[in-house]
């Protein structure tokens, strides 16, 4: 069957992130990576301190040239951390065949979902709406048949876009690619190719795989190949599975413990209806509650006892919920997850009380 490869790129998420928790900052040109102008580097740069010519990896001394007025704002890396945990839980709902490339980033292989009524296109643009509406961060999508197609079709649209390449328009998009934009080809790369006439994707499409081997040695036969298209559609997937967990986001913000802890308790079913599945039981059990101005708080607890059962891991989880609730705080979202799963090892078993 043929492949079907989503690439998830989030806009960029580590300003995008800053905005989100200050609305101060949207609409302003926003550059994550030091306060100060003499030290440090860009780590990303908002769209809007883009149009500055800011980029990642620019020294921040440049960058307070370029965008003298912008943001500039340290990396609040745990916080980036925790929220690519949870785009990468929304992701594992779609499919298992995902392999990560970074925080923000990653390849999911979808071919099993496809059909008629739901084309792969669909199927990215339902990922991207959820990620926004759980996470409320935008991204973007590249759908092809492998990897290195899905990748630069990811970037062709940012930000918010969805970008298809398939067998009738992949070749045209190539060859009216600049040639510095073929992974592989850098500035000083790029130089040397247009004084040999090499501009667009066409003119390296037009050179044979020896005349390429010949000029570039290794890389010619890679830039041959990307050239036409090819690529692998193998994702480098971890099997493992280390956690199994469920959120669930509220329509309204919501400060009723009574409708909050019944939707706690469908969760925690649906959680061990995988652990089931999958014949584990978990010894850490972990609540989430995001609140109405999207800061999140974890709280987990290790047991003594493998939770196998709704009963057990509903009572872990209500005394955590209890332990995290402020009050007065109006909830957004609320998860359960369980981790450090084993093998079940079937058992007496018992309700545990909480001293």
């Amino acid at each position: 069957m043929e492949r079907r490869i989503i690439h998830i790129d989030m806009d960029a998420f580590f300003a995008q992130v800053e905005q989100r928790d200050h609305p101060e900052y949207r609409g302003k040109p926003v550059i994550v990576g030091g306060r100060t102008a003499s030290r440090g580097v860009v780590a990303t740069a908002s769209y809007e301190a883009r149009k500055f010519g800011v980029h990642s990896a620019m020294p921040t001394r440049i960058a307070h040239q370029l965008c003298p007025d912008g943001i500039y704002v340290r990396p609040r890396s745990d916080v980036y951390k925790s929220i690519s945990e949870e785009i990468h839980e929304i992701l594992g709902t779609y499919t298992s065949l995902i392999e990560p490339l970074s925080l923000d980033e990653a390849y999911l292989d979808i071919t099993q979902l496809v059909n008629r009524d739901r084309p792969a296109r669909k199927i990215a643009i339902e990922i991207q709406r959820e990620i926004y509406d759980k996470v409320g961060l935008t991204s973007s999508a590249g759908v092809s048949y492998n990897k290195y197609l899905a990748k630069m079709a990811s970037g062709m649209n940012k930000p918010s876009g969805t970008t298809v390449i398939h067998y009738d328009n992949f070749q045209e998009i190539l060859w009216n690619l600049d040639i510095g934009e073929f992974p592989g080809v850098g500035k000083v790369t790029r130089e040397k190719m247009i004084r040999r006439g090499i501009k667009t994707g066409r003119d390296l499409y037009d050179l044979s795989v020896d005349e390429l081997v010949e000029i570039y040695g290794k890389r010619g036969r890679s830039f041959y190949n990307k050239a036409r298209g090819i690529g692998t559609n193998e994702l480098t997937v971890s099997r493992e599975r280390k956690s199994i967990g469920k959120e669930k986001t509220f329509d309204y913000d919501i400060n009723n413990d009574e409708e909050i802890l019944d939707v706690l308790e469908r969760l925690c079913g649906e959680v061990v209806r995988r652990l089931d599945l999958k014949d584990v039981a978990a010894k850490t059990v972990t609540v989430k509650l995001k609140t109405d101005n999207y800061v999140t708080h974890t709280k987990q607890m290790v047991t003594d006892n493998p939770v196998m059962t709704k009963e057990e891991l509903y009572q872990y989880a209500y005394h955590l919920y209890h332990e995290l609730k402020d009050a007065d705080q109006y909830i957004r979202l609320i998860g359960v997850t369980t981790s450090s799963l084993e093998k079940r090892q079937y058992r007496n078993l018992t309700i545990f009380d909480f001293l």
